[in-house]
């Protein structure tokens, strides 16, 4: 049982990890928070890994009941989110680099980013449609058998706790990975992130579509 439940939660979280990329995120993290103190951006990854963590409790234990009383198809589920997550990759993408110095202007731009902290920051740009639909998957063939169910929640647990660790801690380091990288390094990570946010985003389209029209394209 044991050995079960440490596979389970070393393949949900590598799965999650690599879907929500937080080193990529922590450099969109950066530019969303410029001018803001060092505890405030604490503060604010805080949020945002709480968030995320709630986010895919809700989507481990009530993610396929929630869909399907509002009647989601996973399919919508990627559509709806990848054009999310698309759009705002390219408006990131096409931003001028604007550096506010101003303490006036910089407590507006933390109240306004407080007030984001779970949308867009935590949802789409962390935990967005792919890592929820990996959720939903991950237990959708969750059986009622108590000892199975009872792993599977303990694991589903785990999952989100480390999720929320790795998220916090590489938010919460987006300032220092920018010292090591410069101002032009920085600006280019952003940058970059910014249009792999944009691919993602599209990624997730493509995929939302594929699966929409695969079984209508199979039953012709």
């Amino acid at each position: 049982m044991i050995g079960s439940l440490i596979s389970d939660i070393l393949f949900g979280f590598t799965g999650l990890i690599s879907i929500i990329n937080p080193l990529a995120v922590a450099f969109v993290f950066l530019d969303r928070t410029e001018g803001m103190t060092n505890a405030e951006r604490d503060a604010l990854a805080k949020k945002v890994s709480i968030n995320s963590m709630c986010v895919l409790l809700v989507a481990f234990f009530a993610g396929t009941p929630i869909l399907h009383l509002f009647g989601i198809s996973i399919e919508a589920l990627r559509i709806g989110g990848g054009l999310a997550v698309a759009v705002s990759g390219w408006q990131m993408l096409n931003a001028p680099d604007v550096r506010t110095k101003e303490a006036t202007a910089r407590n507006v731009d933390a109240d306004n980013a407080m007030s984001k902290a779970f949308f867009p920051l935590t949802i789409p740009l962390t935990t967005g449609p792919g890592s929820i639909a990996t959720a939903v998957a991950l237990n959708a063939n969750r059986t009622h058998k108590l000892s199975e169910f009872v792993t599977s929640a303990v694991a589903s647990i785990a999952i989100s706790m480390l999720i929320a660790i790795a998220v916090f801690f590489t938010l919460s380091h987006s300032a220092r990975f920018a010292r090591y990288l410069g101002i032009e390094g920085t600006k280019v990570a952003m940058r970059i992130s910014s249009f792999l946010l944009l691919c993602v985003g599209v990624q997730i389209m493509l995929t939302g579509f594929s699966e929409f029209l695969i079984p209508i394209a199979s039953a012709r």
